[in-house]
């Protein structure tokens, strides 16, 4: 175990700093997540260096289309989680085991790894890298000496305290939302009574100049509103900008949700229709292979930019970040 960051005492226990829900944890119990414990009143993290997988692929499944079209990154799965893995009624106690499982990695490990490999990026993904902050942390500063590049694919149920201290050594971040965020939905599958704080996560990225995409994830018949996603879309508009990609993903399967159906691509389209006239340029869909809302298109001239098919880039067509036919400047970082 490792001495954890982002806490303080408090009387009979300690405070967690992480994450959203920012646990009070008395002695020898565990945080939501089961990877915080309270030992002797200091707060540890369990899962330092605990790696379920990695992976090297194209940046655009994580999904980022703005960020290094077509290079190739170091995807690290990562234990921990502060949304439930189960039914919020089971016993926490099923979630122990699966919060601490993998291999054991130091920084310099997977540093040198992706040296060796040549990719041009780290990213942290399921289950929340945030969970993993320490080893994250220390990863992220080892690879920019070196300049490798840093993603973080977060469900943004974090703190502004933990994204001011890492920001500086992450290059992008992709912010999953489910159902459009609406607080319902949250509240039912995700035993989250507050959206808010995700809406100022988002918010926190952008002032450190973080370059943002963002998914959402629409689930039949139980989030897939299309006023709410409008609703969202606005507030991307207004609070982040027009041109920050969104992404319109389709649910998959899911145990907590098992009696749901996959989206039906009609309930995307109309999404992605409600996100456009809320005036987002770059919406694209998700888990579609084939659909024509995986390109990115110049929004002022309509030259075709990126040709993908599913997370395979088939042709880019940029001048620096430039629509090579008008010169409009898009926002894509390219070098």
């Amino acid at each position: 175990m490792q001495e954890a960051q982002l806490w303080h005492k408090e009387r009979n226990g300690v405070r967690c700093e992480l994450c959203a829900r920012k646990c009070f944890i008395a002695k020898d119990k565990f945080g939501y997540c089961l990877v915080r414990k309270n030992v002797d009143n200091k707060l540890y993290t369990t899962n330092f260096g605990k790696i379920q997988d990695i992976s090297f692929d194209a940046v655009e499944k994580r999904p980022l289309f703005h960020f290094f079209p077509a290079s190739t990154n170091m995807s690290l799965t990562i234990p921990g989680d502060n949304f439930p893995t189960t039914d919020i009624t089971q016993l926490y106690k099923d979630r122990k085991q699966e919060a601490t499982v993998g291999k054991d990695y130091t920084p310099e490990n997977i540093v040198s790894m992706a040296e060796d490999k040549g990719v041009f990026g780290i990213s942290f993904s399921a289950a929340e890298p945030f969970m993993q902050f320490e080893f994250a942390y220390r990863v992220a500063k080892l690879s920019h000496r070196s300049n490798i590049k840093n993603i973080l694919v977060t469900n943004g149920f974090t703190t502004e305290e933990a994204v001011k201290k890492i920001a500086k050594f992450i290059d992008a971040v992709v912010i999953n939302l489910k159902a459009s965020l609406d607080p319902e939905f949250y509240s039912k599958f995700l035993d989250v009574h507050d959206v808010r704080p995700i809406y100022d996560i988002i918010k926190q990225f952008k002032k450190q100049r973080v370059h943002i995409e963002i998914t959402n994830t629409i689930v039949p018949q139980v989030g897939d509103n299309t006023d709410q996603c409008k609703k969202v879309a606005e507030w991307i508009n207004a609070e982040i900008g027009s041109e920050f990609p969104v992404h319109i993903m389709q649910f998959h399967y899911d145990p907590k949700l098992a009696d749901i159906p996959m989206t039906p691509v009609s309930t995307l389209e109309r999404c992605i229709e409600v996100t456009n006239n809320a005036g987002i340029r770059y919406v694209y869909i998700g888990g579609v292979p084939k659909h024509e809302m995986q390109n990115t298109i110049c929004y002022n001239c309509r030259e075709p930019l990126v040709i993908r098919e599913g997370s395979k880039v088939k042709k880019v067509h940029l001048s620096k970040d430039r629509c090579p036919n008008c010169g409009l400047r898009i926002n894509m970082i390219v070098e």
